[in-house]
């Protein structure tokens, strides 16, 4: 399997928006916008692994600026990382008012898709090939990002194991909430897996 490079599966997708794309707010939906990146997303990952993929988690979608009706909304999306069988794809996004010419990033973010066979089951992808400092400081930055995501989800997790509802009530106190049971109540749901 022959290694590809960055700009092999790299895409620029735009598109207007239209009056239906709004949200109650009179922008358009974050929801859609979401669909439009997941759908560049597996166009870029599919491209470089050759096979369908599917998109596992999303990271660091932080919407900036709010997207409005009629202005041009251009996804640009690009292999960060390449695994074994998966893919990190790092997808810009940027709208354009069509009167002014001013243009917004309005997000990144970070796909991370896999590649499948025909089976069903995680396929081997192409090595990426890294033609400048960008592509090699994105690809670092993504092992870097998986480290530190792992590092949160462990803390997370232990954290969780770890509830003590008498320690733990002590964090509630200037927060907005307001507890309403007693001391002595049957907790046992809170130790279930639902």
């Amino acid at each position: 399997m022959e290694p590809r490079s960055v700009q092999f599966s790299r895409t620029k997708f735009t598109e207007l928006m239209i009056p239906s794309f709004a949200n109650f707010g009179g922008k358009v939906h974050g929801g859609l916008i979401l669909s439009l990146m997941d759908k560049v997303a597996y166009a870029v990952a599919s491209k470089h692994a050759g096979t369908y993929c599917v998109t596992v988690t999303v990271d660091g979608v932080e919407f900036l600026e709010p997207v409005e009706v009629g202005e041009l909304l251009t996804m640009d999306a690009a292999i960060h990382h390449v695994g074994n069988s998966s893919l990190i794809v790092g997808i810009k996004v940027t709208s354009e008012n069509v009167k002014t010419n001013e243009i917004k990033h309005t997000n990144n973010s970070y796909f991370t898709m896999v590649a499948k066979g025909d089976d069903g089951k995680p396929v081997t992808v192409p090595e990426l090939i890294l033609e400048d400092i960008t592509e090699m400081r994105r690809f670092v930055e993504a092992i870097k990002r998986r480290n530190v995501k792992k590092e949160a989800n462990a803390k997370m997790q232990k954290e969780q194991d770890e509830f003590i509802m008498v320690d733990d009530m002590e964090m509630l106190n200037d927060q907005r909430c307001k507890v309403e049971f007693k001391v002595d109540d049957d907790f046992s749901d809170l130790f279930s897996d639902t």
